[in-house]
Protein backbone atom coordinates (compact mmCIF):
# COMPACT_ATOMS: atom_id res chain seq x y z
CA UNK A 1 0.00 0.00 0.00
CA UNK A 2 1.37 3.65 -0.96
CA UNK A 3 2.03 5.90 2.08
CA UNK A 4 -0.50 8.84 2.64
CA UNK A 5 -0.64 11.64 0.69
CA UNK A 6 0.53 15.25 1.83
CA UNK A 7 -1.56 17.46 0.31
CA UNK A 8 0.18 20.97 -0.27
CA UNK A 9 -2.15 24.31 -0.22
CA UNK A 10 -3.19 25.59 -3.96
CA UNK A 11 -1.00 29.28 -2.40
CA UNK A 12 2.02 27.03 -2.29
CA UNK A 13 1.64 25.56 -5.72
CA UNK A 14 1.24 28.86 -7.43
CA UNK A 15 5.07 29.52 -7.46
CA UNK A 16 6.03 26.20 -8.78
CA UNK A 17 6.79 25.34 -12.54
CA UNK A 18 5.11 22.38 -14.43
CA UNK A 19 7.63 18.49 -14.31
CA UNK A 20 7.95 17.28 -17.83
CA UNK A 21 9.24 13.97 -18.67
CA UNK A 22 11.53 15.07 -21.46
CA UNK A 23 12.22 11.71 -22.41
CA UNK A 24 8.69 9.96 -22.40
CA UNK A 25 6.83 9.13 -25.95
CA UNK A 26 7.37 8.33 -29.51
CA UNK A 27 8.58 11.52 -30.60
CA UNK A 28 11.32 12.49 -27.29
CA UNK A 29 12.70 14.65 -26.71
CA UNK A 30 12.03 17.12 -29.31
CA UNK A 31 8.76 17.15 -29.47
CA UNK A 32 8.57 17.50 -25.26
CA UNK A 33 10.99 20.29 -25.65
CA UNK A 34 9.13 22.50 -28.26
CA UNK A 35 6.22 21.82 -26.42
CA UNK A 36 7.35 22.75 -23.23
CA UNK A 37 8.88 25.89 -24.64
CA UNK A 38 5.88 26.88 -26.04
CA UNK A 39 3.98 26.54 -22.87
CA UNK A 40 6.78 28.48 -20.73
CA UNK A 41 5.67 31.06 -24.17
CA UNK A 42 2.42 31.40 -22.90
CA UNK A 43 3.59 32.27 -19.50
CA UNK A 44 3.34 28.56 -17.74
CA UNK A 45 6.61 28.11 -15.85
CA UNK A 46 8.03 24.27 -17.12
CA UNK A 47 10.72 22.28 -15.69
CA UNK A 48 12.39 19.51 -18.18
CA UNK A 49 13.48 15.97 -16.44
CA UNK A 50 15.87 14.10 -18.90
CA UNK A 51 19.45 12.68 -19.28
CA UNK A 52 21.65 15.86 -20.13
CA UNK A 53 23.13 14.35 -23.13
CA UNK A 54 20.04 13.27 -24.95
CA UNK A 55 18.50 16.30 -24.62
CA UNK A 56 19.94 18.17 -27.65
CA UNK A 57 18.74 21.95 -27.48
CA UNK A 58 16.91 22.30 -24.64
CA UNK A 59 15.50 25.87 -25.89
CA UNK A 60 16.12 27.54 -22.91
CA UNK A 61 14.21 25.99 -20.60
CA UNK A 62 15.17 24.69 -17.13
CA UNK A 63 16.28 20.93 -16.85
CA UNK A 64 16.62 18.64 -13.81
CA UNK A 65 18.87 15.71 -14.69
CA UNK A 66 18.87 12.59 -14.34
CA UNK A 67 20.78 9.00 -16.05
CA UNK A 68 17.69 6.83 -17.01
CA UNK A 69 15.27 6.32 -19.03
CA UNK A 70 12.05 3.93 -18.63
CA UNK A 71 11.50 2.89 -22.24
CA UNK A 72 7.89 2.83 -23.59
CA UNK A 73 8.00 -1.07 -24.12
CA UNK A 74 10.03 -1.79 -19.97
CA UNK A 75 7.91 -3.57 -17.44
CA UNK A 76 6.50 -0.84 -15.48
CA UNK A 77 6.62 -2.55 -12.01
CA UNK A 78 10.01 -3.65 -12.77
CA UNK A 79 11.80 -0.56 -13.98
CA UNK A 80 10.05 1.92 -11.29
CA UNK A 81 11.56 -0.74 -8.41
CA UNK A 82 15.23 -0.14 -10.62
CA UNK A 83 15.75 2.57 -12.60
CA UNK A 84 15.31 5.07 -9.30
CA UNK A 85 17.05 7.95 -11.23
CA UNK A 86 14.84 7.60 -14.28
CA UNK A 87 13.17 11.01 -15.89
CA UNK A 88 9.73 9.63 -14.90
CA UNK A 89 10.43 8.84 -11.07
CA UNK A 90 12.01 12.18 -10.79
CA UNK A 91 9.18 13.87 -12.21
CA UNK A 92 7.25 12.35 -9.90
CA UNK A 93 9.44 13.20 -7.05
CA UNK A 94 9.25 16.43 -7.81
CA UNK A 95 5.58 16.99 -7.38
CA UNK A 96 6.01 14.97 -3.70
CA UNK A 97 8.99 17.65 -2.70
CA UNK A 98 6.84 20.31 -3.57
CA UNK A 99 9.20 21.55 -6.40
CA UNK A 100 6.41 20.75 -9.31
CA UNK A 101 2.81 21.39 -9.51
CA UNK A 102 1.84 18.96 -11.83
CA UNK A 103 3.85 16.25 -13.77
CA UNK A 104 3.16 15.51 -17.50
CA UNK A 105 4.32 12.46 -19.23
CA UNK A 106 3.56 10.76 -22.79
CA UNK A 107 6.03 8.09 -21.96
CA UNK A 108 5.25 4.21 -20.39
CA UNK A 109 1.74 4.60 -18.85
CA UNK A 110 2.26 2.02 -16.70
CA UNK A 111 5.49 3.10 -15.34
CA UNK A 112 3.83 6.51 -15.32
CA UNK A 113 1.22 5.40 -12.64
CA UNK A 114 2.99 3.22 -10.59
CA UNK A 115 5.99 6.17 -10.36
CA UNK A 116 3.17 8.58 -9.34
CA UNK A 117 1.39 6.42 -7.57
CA UNK A 118 4.28 5.48 -5.29
CA UNK A 119 6.33 8.91 -5.18
CA UNK A 120 3.13 10.99 -4.60
CA UNK A 121 1.12 8.96 -2.41
CA UNK A 122 -2.67 7.69 -2.52
CA UNK A 123 -5.06 10.33 -0.98
CA UNK A 124 -7.15 8.51 2.25
CA UNK A 125 -9.94 6.77 1.78
CA UNK A 126 -9.06 6.23 -1.86
CA UNK A 127 -9.19 2.43 -3.21
CA UNK A 128 -7.72 2.38 -6.50
CA UNK A 129 -6.62 5.77 -8.60
CA UNK A 130 -8.14 6.19 -11.85
CA UNK A 131 -7.27 7.59 -15.30
CA UNK A 132 -9.50 10.21 -16.07
CA UNK A 133 -10.13 10.94 -20.13
CA UNK A 134 -11.72 13.38 -21.95
CA UNK A 135 -14.60 12.10 -24.66
CA UNK A 136 -15.23 14.77 -27.34
CA UNK A 137 -18.60 16.95 -27.34
CA UNK A 138 -19.18 19.54 -29.89
CA UNK A 139 -21.79 21.42 -27.69
CA UNK A 140 -21.11 21.25 -24.26
CA UNK A 141 -17.29 20.47 -22.26
CA UNK A 142 -15.50 17.06 -22.77
CA UNK A 143 -17.72 14.37 -20.43
CA UNK A 144 -14.41 11.95 -18.97
CA UNK A 145 -14.71 8.38 -18.60
CA UNK A 146 -13.46 6.80 -15.57
CA UNK A 147 -11.68 4.31 -15.40
CA UNK A 148 -10.08 4.77 -18.79
CA UNK A 149 -6.94 1.69 -18.21
CA UNK A 150 -5.58 2.25 -14.81
CA UNK A 151 -7.44 -1.11 -13.31
CA UNK A 152 -8.32 -4.24 -15.65
CA UNK A 153 -10.73 -5.99 -12.28
CA UNK A 154 -12.31 -3.60 -10.43
CA UNK A 155 -15.08 -3.89 -7.62
CA UNK A 156 -18.21 -2.17 -7.50
CA UNK A 157 -16.96 0.13 -4.32
CA UNK A 158 -14.03 0.83 -6.23
CA UNK A 159 -16.43 2.37 -9.52
CA UNK A 160 -18.63 3.68 -7.07
CA UNK A 161 -15.16 6.01 -6.21
CA UNK A 162 -14.26 6.33 -9.44
CA UNK A 163 -17.54 8.20 -10.41
CA UNK A 164 -17.20 10.53 -7.08
CA UNK A 165 -13.57 11.19 -7.63
CA UNK A 166 -14.42 12.10 -11.60
CA UNK A 167 -17.52 14.14 -10.70
CA UNK A 168 -15.23 16.31 -8.18
CA UNK A 169 -13.01 16.10 -11.52
CA UNK A 170 -15.38 17.30 -14.21
CA UNK A 171 -16.44 20.56 -11.87
CA UNK A 172 -12.21 21.51 -11.02
CA UNK A 173 -11.66 21.49 -14.87
CA UNK A 174 -15.04 22.63 -16.64
CA UNK A 175 -16.51 24.54 -13.99
CA UNK A 176 -19.82 22.18 -14.48
CA UNK A 177 -21.92 22.56 -11.14
CA UNK A 178 -23.18 19.26 -10.77
CA UNK A 179 -22.16 16.67 -13.13
CA UNK A 180 -24.21 13.66 -14.51
CA UNK A 181 -22.76 10.09 -14.38
CA UNK A 182 -23.92 7.10 -16.12
CA UNK A 183 -22.89 3.56 -15.70
CA UNK A 184 -21.49 2.05 -19.20
CA UNK A 185 -23.54 -0.89 -19.87
CA UNK A 186 -24.90 -3.19 -22.62
CA UNK A 187 -28.34 -1.82 -21.96
CA UNK A 188 -29.97 1.06 -20.63
CA UNK A 189 -32.34 -1.33 -18.42
CA UNK A 190 -30.70 -0.94 -14.63
CA UNK A 191 -30.94 -4.81 -15.17
CA UNK A 192 -28.80 -5.41 -17.83
CA UNK A 193 -25.28 -5.51 -17.41
CA UNK A 194 -22.75 -8.16 -15.69
CA UNK A 195 -23.29 -8.96 -11.77
CA UNK A 196 -20.92 -6.22 -10.62
CA UNK A 197 -22.21 -3.55 -13.05
CA UNK A 198 -25.76 -4.10 -11.57
CA UNK A 199 -24.43 -3.92 -8.04
CA UNK A 200 -22.48 -0.80 -9.41
CA UNK A 201 -26.28 0.74 -10.75
CA UNK A 202 -27.30 0.31 -7.33
CA UNK A 203 -24.96 1.75 -5.45
CA UNK A 204 -24.81 5.16 -7.89
CA UNK A 205 -28.66 5.02 -7.45
CA UNK A 206 -28.08 5.60 -3.59
CA UNK A 207 -24.84 7.80 -3.71
CA UNK A 208 -26.43 11.10 -3.95
CA UNK A 209 -24.71 11.57 -7.51
CA UNK A 210 -26.65 13.08 -9.82
CA UNK A 211 -27.14 9.22 -11.71
CA UNK A 212 -29.08 9.51 -14.97
CA UNK A 213 -28.42 5.25 -15.30
CA UNK A 214 -26.80 3.30 -17.81
CA UNK A 215 -25.58 4.44 -20.87
CA UNK A 216 -24.56 2.08 -23.44
CA UNK A 217 -21.73 1.89 -26.08
CA UNK A 218 -23.10 3.66 -28.80
CA UNK A 219 -23.61 6.70 -26.56
CA UNK A 220 -19.99 7.33 -25.92
CA UNK A 221 -19.68 10.45 -28.87
CA UNK A 222 -22.00 12.50 -27.74
CA UNK A 223 -22.40 11.02 -24.46
CA UNK A 224 -25.48 12.42 -22.81
CA UNK A 225 -23.91 12.75 -19.43
CA UNK A 226 -20.62 14.18 -18.16
CA UNK A 227 -19.58 11.46 -16.02
CA UNK A 228 -19.05 7.76 -17.82
CA UNK A 229 -18.07 5.11 -15.05
CA UNK A 230 -16.64 1.80 -16.08
CA UNK A 231 -13.62 -0.47 -15.29
CA UNK A 232 -10.59 0.00 -16.59
CA UNK A 233 -10.77 -2.45 -19.14
CA UNK A 234 -13.70 -1.67 -20.81
CA UNK A 235 -12.82 1.94 -20.35
CA UNK A 236 -9.62 1.36 -22.36
CA UNK A 237 -11.28 -0.87 -25.08
CA UNK A 238 -14.25 1.60 -25.59
CA UNK A 239 -11.21 4.90 -25.22
CA UNK A 240 -8.83 2.94 -27.84
CA UNK A 241 -12.31 1.86 -29.72
CA UNK A 242 -13.22 5.38 -30.34
CA UNK A 243 -9.73 6.65 -31.18
CA UNK A 244 -9.20 4.22 -34.00
CA UNK A 245 -12.73 4.69 -35.85
CA UNK A 246 -12.32 8.42 -35.60
CA UNK A 247 -9.05 8.21 -37.35
CA UNK A 248 -10.44 5.50 -40.03
CA UNK A 249 -13.48 8.36 -40.37
CA UNK A 250 -10.99 11.49 -41.02
CA UNK A 251 -8.94 8.53 -43.27
CA UNK A 252 -11.87 8.10 -45.04
CA UNK A 253 -12.50 11.80 -45.88
CA UNK A 254 -8.98 12.42 -46.87
CA UNK A 255 -9.04 9.58 -49.16
CA UNK A 256 -12.35 10.56 -50.70
CA UNK A 257 -11.84 14.50 -51.24
CA UNK A 258 -9.14 15.70 -53.66
CA UNK A 259 -9.61 12.67 -56.45
CA UNK A 260 -11.16 14.74 -58.73
CA UNK A 261 -12.06 18.61 -59.46
CA UNK A 262 -15.38 18.11 -58.04
CA UNK A 263 -14.61 16.35 -54.71
CA UNK A 264 -11.68 19.16 -54.75
CA UNK A 265 -14.04 22.03 -55.39
CA UNK A 266 -16.68 20.04 -52.26
CA UNK A 267 -13.62 19.87 -50.12
CA UNK A 268 -12.67 23.27 -50.41
CA UNK A 269 -16.09 24.26 -49.71
CA UNK A 270 -16.53 22.31 -46.95
CA UNK A 271 -12.77 22.71 -45.06
CA UNK A 272 -14.10 25.75 -43.16
CA UNK A 273 -17.05 23.84 -41.62
CA UNK A 274 -15.39 20.59 -41.21
CA UNK A 275 -12.02 22.41 -38.95
CA UNK A 276 -13.55 22.94 -36.01
CA UNK A 277 -15.09 19.33 -35.56
CA UNK A 278 -11.66 17.67 -36.25
CA UNK A 279 -10.24 20.01 -33.50
CA UNK A 280 -12.45 18.80 -31.04
CA UNK A 281 -11.82 14.92 -32.12
CA UNK A 282 -7.91 15.57 -32.22
CA UNK A 283 -6.62 13.87 -28.96
CA UNK A 284 -3.69 16.81 -29.50
CA UNK A 285 -6.23 19.26 -28.11
CA UNK A 286 -7.27 17.63 -24.85
CA UNK A 287 -3.45 16.80 -24.31
CA UNK A 288 -4.02 14.33 -21.62
CA UNK A 289 -5.95 12.45 -19.10
CA UNK A 290 -5.33 12.87 -15.31
CA UNK A 291 -4.77 10.12 -12.89
CA UNK A 292 -7.23 10.38 -10.20
CA UNK A 293 -6.89 9.89 -6.20
CA UNK A 294 -3.51 10.71 -6.04
CA UNK A 295 -1.67 13.24 -3.69
CA UNK A 296 -0.81 15.57 -6.72
CA UNK A 297 -1.45 16.55 -10.23
CA UNK A 298 -0.22 13.95 -12.79
CA UNK A 299 -1.14 14.19 -16.61
CA UNK A 300 -0.75 11.20 -18.74
CA UNK A 301 -0.68 12.11 -22.09
CA UNK A 302 -0.80 9.71 -25.63
CA UNK A 303 2.43 8.00 -26.59
CA UNK A 304 2.56 9.44 -29.85
CA UNK A 305 2.31 12.85 -28.04
CA UNK A 306 2.67 15.87 -30.60
CA UNK A 307 4.31 19.55 -29.46
CA UNK A 308 1.09 20.57 -29.62
CA UNK A 309 -0.30 18.31 -27.27
CA UNK A 310 2.49 19.10 -24.52
CA UNK A 311 1.53 22.09 -24.41
CA UNK A 312 -2.02 21.56 -23.92
CA UNK A 313 -1.38 18.84 -21.61
CA UNK A 314 1.47 21.34 -19.55
CA UNK A 315 -1.73 23.45 -19.73
CA UNK A 316 -4.13 21.85 -17.73
CA UNK A 317 -1.85 19.91 -15.30
CA UNK A 318 -1.56 23.78 -14.56
CA UNK A 319 -4.94 24.81 -14.72
CA UNK A 320 -5.76 21.49 -12.47
CA UNK A 321 -3.34 22.22 -9.91
CA UNK A 322 -4.36 26.21 -9.39
CA UNK A 323 -7.92 24.87 -9.82
CA UNK A 324 -7.79 22.47 -6.48
CA UNK A 325 -8.46 19.30 -7.76
CA UNK A 326 -6.90 17.58 -5.88
CA UNK A 327 -8.52 18.49 -2.87
CA UNK A 328 -11.69 18.17 -4.26
CA UNK A 329 -11.28 14.76 -5.78
CA UNK A 330 -10.04 14.00 -1.88
CA UNK A 331 -13.17 15.61 -0.04
CA UNK A 332 -15.03 13.69 -2.62
CA UNK A 333 -13.99 10.41 -1.34
CA UNK A 334 -13.97 11.74 2.31
CA UNK A 335 -17.80 12.47 2.02
CA UNK A 336 -18.49 8.81 0.80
Amino acid sequence: MSRAAQLRPVSELASLPVAIDAMGGDRAPQAIIEGARAAQDEGIDVVLVGVPELLGDTLGLEVVACSEVIAMDDDPAQSIRTKKDSSLVIAAELVRDGRACAMVSAGNTGATMGAALLRMGRLPKVIRPCIGAPIPRFDAPPAVLADAGANAECTPQMLLQFAQMAEAYVTARYGTARPSVGLLSIGEEATKGTPMVKETHQLLADSGLQFTGNVEGRDLIPSPVDVIVTDGFTGNVALKTLEGSLKFIMGVLGQVIGTDEETRAAGLTLLGHLMPYADKLNPDTTGGAMLLGLGGVCIISHGSSSATAITNATRVGRELAMAGAVEAIAAAVQTS
